[in-house]
């Protein structure tokens, strides 16, 4: 799939250009004097003064972003009124750096009203009520910012979010807010106010863009290495808030998951595309670290195989990464004899010039994997017809097999390559595949501008293994969990349901000419290990997600804003399951760290074939 970074940079580019198109005017313009800030903000999402013109709102700057495509300041009604579901801050745009304002300056404030949607309408996200085209005259300065409201565990609702109204898609918009009831709702009532959380705990590395999650729940749902694990759709983790600051990059902390800002982060609560509700710190505090160390499974017996997921995310020769994974292969995973390698790409990386082979890419990092201390591999691999497979423009990101050939062999079929469906056959009584590497049915529509599952035909101590290597339809397109429709629309699901139907069908052709044959089908499935994908691959009893033997709170691969989920999963036939003589692991060493050279953790299972 696309790196984030540029997948980022790209909606980072499309908002600086595209930010006009995505205020709404809800209706014509009117004109409206004095009204104060709680009377803009209104009991709705949306402001009853949207497209009307304002005059002389009175607030005092309680911060102010002079960078990226939305600056401006905030303001806050010092005189807040009684009823808890209307803000008493707003967001004033100014378009280019604010000049003339400071913080504790008493100001007024005239100019239109407008719902900026972050991202764009298509995006699904909430609007943010603000004052654009403004005209600001300071009263006085130096007075004291209204003080924070705080988001703490007793003030966060055990609920997310309000079911939408069917009359508007199911849209949250128009529904009066019960910020007692509904997190979201509570945030919402809250938009562009001073708000605090003291001494929360870190559930988000730091990432590139200087910000992070914390919990204002300690104990909700929080695992032994201080994360917070999503477990189901029906809980959310009502506790995460993103972290931004105003102040340099420089010192905004470089923070791992269960680590705590310490003392008090304050500043006024946004609304942005990546992440939705998030603090602009105009105070951080102190980081405190947990100490957090990588993980290291165990080495597999004698007896015992050990195949391994890992999604190296775009690797390619320019990378400056592969030590770095050779190490965690060799130390980390401890040398797996299968390791099913996601996001390889050709040789030239995103350079889009029809190159798709990856022999370079590969050469590389088993070199690398010679040098950290570990067995040579051999590989196997099919080459993406160019631009077919989806991913980073130009990359061609496919599959791989690594295997140490010094404790498995791979049987090698003729005929397999980008266009060619492999096949199940019987041989001497039992299942062999028509072609080893082979791809299931690339030309279905399934896997359409998508990776095409690799399947091996491996050797362990005389006994054949199956692999499926799997790099599903990413969740690109889908709405965020903040998003105005709620439930919340999972649209790339559909295309993941398909390619998980034909994965099964070609491990039940294998099953039926087999029954008791070792099939491992692992890799990046994007998609929950409770999700209608899963059950699909695990349909009819044919597969069996090996993550589930793991405690809940040990379950996840992936952490994404602050909710520590299943990505990566190892399943398994009822042959290797039913013994119950297996092992998996879920090697935490990359998704809880800000110096993550992955942002997805290897998954190992050992078993005795």
């Amino acid at each position: 799939m696309p790196s984030k970074s540029s997948a980022r940079i790209a909606a980072l580019t499309v908002a600086a250009v595209c930010s006009a198109a995505s205020t709404i005017v809800l209706t014509s313009p009117a004109h409206a004097d004095s009204v104060r800030i709680h009377d803009i903000q209104g009991s709705t999402r949306i402001s009853p003064y949207a497209g009307k013109q304002v005059t002389d709102v009175t607030g005092i700057v309680t911060g102010i972003r002079t960078y990226g495509s939305s600056r401006g300041f905030w303001i806050q009604d010092p005189d807040a009124d009684a009823d808890p579901a209307t803000s008493e801050g707003i967001f004033v745009f100014t378009s280019s750096t604010p000049k003339g304002v400071a913080v504790g300056d008493l100001v007024t404030v005239s100019g239109t009203v407008s719902e900026y949607v972050p991202g764009g309408t298509s995006s699904g996200n909430q609007a943010l009520t603000e004052i654009t085209k403004p005209t600001t005259t300071v009263v006085s300065s130096g007075n004291a910012v209204p003080a924070a409201t705080v988001i703490d565990a007793k003030s966060v609702p055990s609920a997310y979010a309000p079911a939408g109204d069917s009359a508007a898609s199911n849209s949250i918009n128009g529904l009066p807010l019960q910020p007692s009831t509904h997190a979201l709702d509570l945030y919402e009532s809250l938009e562009g106010m001073n708000v605090q959380v003291s001494d929360a705990r870190v559930v988000g590395a730091t990432d590139p863009y200087t910000e992070l999650w914390v919990t204002v729940k300690p104990w909700e749902n929080r695992n032994r290495r201080g994360g917070t694990v999503y477990g189901s759709y029906e809980s959310q983790n009502t506790g995460r808030i993103q972290i931004q600051s105003l102040g340099a990059v420089a010192d905004f902390p470089k923070a791992n998951v269960g680590d705590t800002l310490t003392g008090t982060t304050a500043g006024p609560l946004d609304y942005n595309q990546f992440g939705g509700y998030t603090l602009i710190a105009t105070q951080l505090g102190t980081l405190e670290s947990a100490e957090l160390e990588r993980e290291t499974t165990e080495k597999q017996k004698r007896g015992e195989l050990a195949v391994a997921t890992y999604n190296v995310e775009n690797l390619d020769p320019s990378d400056a990464t592969f030590e770095e994974h050779a190490s965690a292969i060799v130390n980390n995973l401890q040398s797996p004899d299968i390791v099913s390698l996601e996001e390889i790409q050709d040789n030239n990386g995103a350079k889009n010039d029809g190159t798709v082979a990856a022999d370079q890419t590969m050469q590389k990092l088993i070199d690398a994997i010679v040098a950290a201390g570990g067995p040579t591999y051999d590989w196997r691999s099919i080459d993406p017809a160019d631009k077919t497979d989806g991913g980073e423009p130009g990359g061609n990101i496919r599959q791989a097999f690594l295997f140490n050939p010094e404790r498995v062999s791979f049987t090698d079929r003729a005929g397999g390559d980008a266009t060619t469906a492999v096949g199940v056959t019987e041989e001497r009584g039992k299942a062999a595949l028509t072609v080893s590497p082979g791809r299931i049915d690339p030309a279905n529509t399934a896997f359409a501008n998508s990776r095409k599952p690799l399947v091996g035909e491996f050797v362990f101590r005389g006994r054949t293994v199956f692999v499926i290597a799997n790099h599903f339809n990413s969740k690109g397109g889908d709405l965020g969990l903040t998003s105005q429709y709620q439930p919340v629309p999972r649209s790339s699901e559909t295309q993941r349901h398909q390619q998980a139907t034909l994965v099964n069908a070609f491990v039940k052709d294998i099953l039926d000419t087999q029954k008791n044959a070792d099939v491992v089908t692992l890799g990046d499935i994007n998609d929950f290990e409770f999700s209608e994908t899963t059950k699909i691959l695990e349909s009819d009893g044919a597969l069996w997600s090996a993550v589930k033997s793991l405690p809940r709170s040990e379950r996840y691969s992936y952490v994404y804003q602050g909710n520590s989920q299943v990505l990566d999963q190892i399943l398994v036939s009822p042959s290797i399951r039913r013994g119950c003589d297996f092992e998996y692991d879920s090697v935490h060493v990359n998704a809880e760290f800000n110096d993550q050279i992955s942002d997805h953790d290897p998954q190992v299972l050992r078993f005795k074939p």
